[in-house]
């Protein structure tokens, strides 16, 4: 019997992809840690759609984008470079740390164009239970400077006016031009009335567990 559509393509996804096991897609999902497992070894019947939704949303895409996957798309995904860091608490310097071009890539997501899409590494702990450390954060810088309206109440990834890149809830300040960036973590400490070069809020999360980084 051939595999379910959806199967076939999570198959297609994890073989291209030898970092991103069935054990961590499972708990990403929030499925018990043997789900997908059993999943990809039963008899070619389709998943529940609960646990079909829960999947797709830990791997940023749709059922579809995954259905899609058991042909050969797969083989074709663009991808996308990490350019540095970006500070969750941790004070990190500006975060384009690569040489153009120099620096690790992931693939693209299909749920996002890539287009000037970027990628950066979260340091620190004061946006967790939402961002771990190593965690990727998708974005796409709109304007050179300058925060735009859609940043503000977002989380987002900014530059503050000393060069620091930051992961934070955008506020408004007490004067225009100063932005209050917010924590998640309740025992870190929030930022206030803080200068910023630029803001633009986070496209697309990814767990660091489910990263494969390519080669340059």
């Amino acid at each position: 019997m051939s595999d379910d559509p959806f199967i076939a393509g999570l198959k297609a996804l994890l073989s291209q992809d030898k970092r991103l096991t069935a054990a961590a897609l499972s708990r990403a999902a929030g499925l018990d840690e043997s789900a997908i497992r059993k999943m990809l070894a039963g008899s070619g019947s389709s998943p529940k759609l609960s646990s079909a939704l829960k999947i797709a949303s830990a791997l940023g895409k749709s059922i579809d984008e995954i259905v899609s996957f058991s042909g050969e798309r797969a083989a074709t995904t663009s991808s996308i470079p990490i350019v540095g860091t970006v500070g969750a608490g941790a004070k990190v310097p500006v975060f384009e740390v690569y040489e153009k071009g120099a620096g690790p890539r992931v693939a693209c997501p299909p749920s996002l164009p890539n287009g000037d899409l970027v990628a950066v590494e979260v340091t620190g702990r004061s946006m967790e239970p939402i961002y771990f450390e190593g965690d990727l954060l998708f974005f796409r810088r709109e304007t050179h400077d300058g925060v735009p309206s859609e940043a503000i109440g977002r989380t987002c990834v900014c530059e503050d006016a000393a060069g620091m890149g930051w992961v934070k809830q955008v506020k408004p300040g007490s004067s225009p031009g100063l932005f209050h960036l917010i924590a998640l973590n309740p025992q870190s400490d929030n930022m206030h009335d803080v200068e910023l070069k630029w803001a633009t809020p986070v496209r697309l999360h990814w767990p660091a567990e489910l990263v494969s980084k390519l080669d340059p």
